[in-house]
């Protein structure tokens, strides 16, 4: 019953998540060759962005769009409702676990209570691949896809490498311990010096 789960990245050539301005226009016209049911993100990925969703416009929900699901077992996002109007998704869900702390009684957000003292990914994708998730797309940054690619969670890896040395910084992979085997699924060149490697995880 688990979706397909693709994790996607903007990366320098070290593979820093940060510390480089990253191609979203580029990033964000590839993740449309997925056409997710539901987009995966972290809660400190939806933190760093906290600014920045204040001012964005709000249009409401997308009719049809993917489902926003937040991991967040520590209940640190508080603008769920806030996510759900910026016309991305049609919808948010929040991944809470039994020891996350308790949220206002007057909640409107949607949420799925999965593992005892954290957020049991494996459930959480095979409850939502109950409710007819057939692709998951893991936007966030290295914490979660570390955690992802150690319990075997990804089936795919994407990343678009950018022309850019960061040095000291966040990387991807930072946050994963078991060995991973890749096998080339595609590459692609863009201008200017970009490069689109998919890989599928064995």
């Amino acid at each position: 019953m688990r979706p397909h789960v693709v994790a996607q990245l903007a990366v320098s050539i070290d593979g820093a998540t940060t510390g480089f301005e990253a191609d979203q226009a580029r990033f964000y016209a590839m993740a449309t060759l997925w056409q997710e049911d539901v987009t995966l993100v972290g809660a400190d990925t939806i933190l760093a962005q906290e600014s920045a969703v204040r001012t964005a416009p709000k249009p409401g929900p997308r009719p049809g769009g993917p489902l926003l699901a937040v991991v967040d077992g520590r209940h640190r996002v508080h603008n769920l409702d806030a996510l759900r109007e910026l016309g991305y998704w049609s919808d948010v869900l929040a991944l809470y676990s039994d020891q996350t702390p308790a949220r206002a009684p007057d909640s409107t957000t949607k949420e799925l209570v999965t593992g005892y003292d954290r957020v049991d990914l494996a459930e959480s994708l095979e409850l939502l691949g109950r409710q007819g998730a057939k692709v998951v797309r893991v936007d966030s940054g290295g914490t979660l896809i570390g955690t992802l690619l150690d319990q075997e969670l990804i089936d795919e890896l994407a990343l678009l490498i950018h022309p850019i040395i960061v040095g000291h910084a966040p990387y991807w992979h930072d946050f994963f311990t078991t060995p991973l085997n890749l096998s080339l699924a595609n590459a692609e060149s863009f201008h200017p010096n970009l490069t689109w490697l998919r890989y599928c995880v064995s």
